[in-house]
């Protein structure tokens, strides 16, 4: 689907997760830098726990959950 105002790009916001963007995006960095991305659906960190930023590579998945016993 086309970026026009008859049809928006997509985001989703998962809980925990990262933003899902339908593609092909660029995305640039609080440093200038862009990345971009070709792909139907990509997924961008919003964590910062990714070795491959901008995108997500599930690195949020490991993250330690609280302990609820107490």
């Amino acid at each position: 689907m086309p970026n026009t105002p008859e049809h928006p790009r997509r985001v989703r916001v998962q809980r925990d997760g990262p933003l899902l963007v339908e593609g092909p995006v660029e995305v640039v960095g609080e440093n200038g830098e862009s990345a971009v991305s070709r792909r139907f659906v990509v997924a961008i960190c919003t964590c910062r726990r990714t070795r491959t930023p901008p995108w997500c590579d599930t690195s949020h998945r490991r993250r330690a959950k609280p302990d609820t016993t107490s």
